[in-house]
């Protein structure tokens, strides 16, 4: 069976209803990135943090996986399908898919701020000051912050390294160092972007751009590969 690698960004995610800070100009639901989504963020102010988690939290929980992600998880009849993801929610899973990678860690879980290999599940949709690991430290959310490094980086490299078909979805392909992701996959590879704003990308070979949204280009292309 091939294997089909699809790398998903925030577009696929903002067709089921979940906004992006890229479209408002660095905001993310109002707030600015730097005050929500940086460590120096966490030092200043825990509360305001977990609050915007919490917020963002509630919000995935209330919307439903798109077509996008309904075909991804499809395709697994016919392909041995990894979804390497820059999204935080949990769609994919919900959609189906049995094997997704959070590059940018997960809403759903929770790490201690001593000893980040401690990773719980949160329970319903509140992290709150005094929700502590079993070593007694307040708990954060398992998100890769802007200015931290992405400790899943060498295990998507390694992946993507061994993809016989490659997907780039709903990303912008502007952050790293997920979007040096396409650079490890083989050249000889066909390689599908589906975004409705073509990604600068244009030194990599064997690629095929759909300008579409995710669901609307995912179609295409299963339609593509299961021809």
């Amino acid at each position: 069976m091939k294997k089909l690698i699809a790398l998903t960004g925030a577009g696929i995610s903002a067709e089921s209803g979940l906004a992006t800070f890229r479209d408002a100009g660095g905001l993310w639901e109002g707030y600015r990135v730097e005050d929500v989504a940086t460590p120096e963020a966490w030092r200043r102010n825990q509360e305001l943090v977990l609050d915007f988690y919490n917020q963002r939290r509630k919000k995935a929980l209330e919307v439903k996986p798109n077509r996008g992600h309904e075909i991804l998880a499809e395709l697994e009849k016919n392909f041995d399908v990894t979804i390497i993801t820059q999204n935080v929610d949990n769609l994919h899973e919900r959609a189906g898919s049995s094997h997704v990678l959070h590059l940018h860690g997960s809403l759903f879980e929770s790490r201690s701020t001593k000893n980040p290999a401690l990773v719980y599940p949160i329970k319903g949709s509140e992290l709150n000051l005094g929700d502590v690991c079993e070593l007694g430290s307040q708990l954060r959310p398992n998100i890769v912050w802007f200015g931290e490094a992405v400790p899943m980086m060498e295990v998507a490299a390694d992946i993507a390294s061994h993809a016989d078909i490659f997907l780039v979805v709903g990303t912008s392909m502007v952050v790293y160092p997920a979007a040096g992701l396409i650079d490890y996959v083989p050249d000889r590879v066909k390689k599908y972007v589906i975004d409705p704003k073509k990604p600068e990308i244009l030194h990599v070979p064997n690629l095929e751009f759909i300008t579409e949204k995710a669901s609307v280009g995912m179609e295409k292309v299963r339609k593509l590969l299961v021809a």
